[in-house]
């Protein structure tokens, strides 16, 4: 069963020691979570995009308790990529709201690590994976600011765990698609980020690539964080996630509390047990 997690508790573990930067990057600024929060809430949350006739998102209310490891399905259209899109601040809600730990979207920038679908990337951008992986630490340098001897161990010890040692000075536009998901991982890690949002990290990968992003996930959760994935693997719900969040033409079809079994109902779903039980 999965234990309740105070957010509060976040600001004190791992990059939970965070100190924004002298210059940081379009003059953000840090917000502690709320006391008490989930680490994701949406409220008849609805997004579109410009030109379109009917939005992607459409009143959509779910929550992810901290310490969740909470699955995304649907078909594809059906508003997966949308939502974690907006979750990262990258698409604005025409209505309704999110919540990250109690905050508005983009209180806390180095506290969310968003990871698109591969496709989205340009791989052939001249840099190495070690170089990409380095990236991840931007958020807590701003401006000005060398990486740290603090920022270089970070980026060996993910580059380790991820077992990508030998690919650290390869040019990214030279790795498979396994290899690619393991350094965007990489990267998510050394930002020490909270919440954790995947868009299809586990498509097209080899079993042992699945069960590495697994495993990683798994402990990310363990050390207080949250993870929401975007995925069609069902098969692997059971062993790999802590709730399911089905969507189905861009509305919230029903929750289900792996845990448990439990099954939630779209209008039910923004009051959700914290607990994830």
């Amino acid at each position: 069963m999965m234990q309740k997690i105070d957010a509060s508790v976040l600001c004190r573990e791992g990059e939970h020691s965070h100190v924004e930067p002298r210059w940081p990057y379009g003059g953000r600024v840090h917000r502690d979570p709320l006391s008490g929060s989930p680490a994701v809430q949406t409220a008849g949350l609805q997004v579109c995009y410009p030109g379109a006739a009917d939005p992607a998102i459409k009143n959509a209310s779910l929550e992810v308790s901290c310490g969740c490891r909470a699955a995304l399905v649907g078909h594809n259209g059906a508003g997966k990529s949308t939502l974690l899109k907006a979750m990262a601040g990258l698409l604005k809600p025409e209505a309704g709201t999110i919540r990250l730990f109690g905050n508005p979207v983009g209180a806390c920038h180095h506290r969310t690590a968003y990871l698109p679908q591969r496709s989205d990337l340009d791989w052939q951008f001249p840099v190495s994976v070690r170089q990409l992986v380095l990236t991840g630490r931007y958020v807590h340098l701003g401006w000005f600011q060398q990486p740290r001897k603090k920022d270089e161990q970070l980026v060996s010890r993910a580059i380790r765990r991820l077992g990508i040692e030998q690919l650290a000075q390869k040019p990214i536009g030279d790795l498979s698609g396994g290899q690619q998901q393991r350094v965007l991982l990489a990267r998510a890690l050394v930002q020490e980020s909270s919440l954790f949002l995947l868009d299809e990290p586990l498509n097209a990968l080899d079993e042992a690539t699945r069960d590495t992003v697994d495993e990683v996930l798994r402990e990310h959760t363990q050390r207080g964080g949250t993870v929401l994935v975007a995925t069609h693997d069902l098969g692997r719900l059971s062993e790999s996630f802590d709730r399911v969040i089905y969507l189905c033409e861009g509305r919230v079809e029903q929750i289900e509390n792996l845990t448990s079994g439990h099954l939630t109902a779209p209008q039910q779903s923004a009051s959700t047990s914290r607990d994830g039980t």
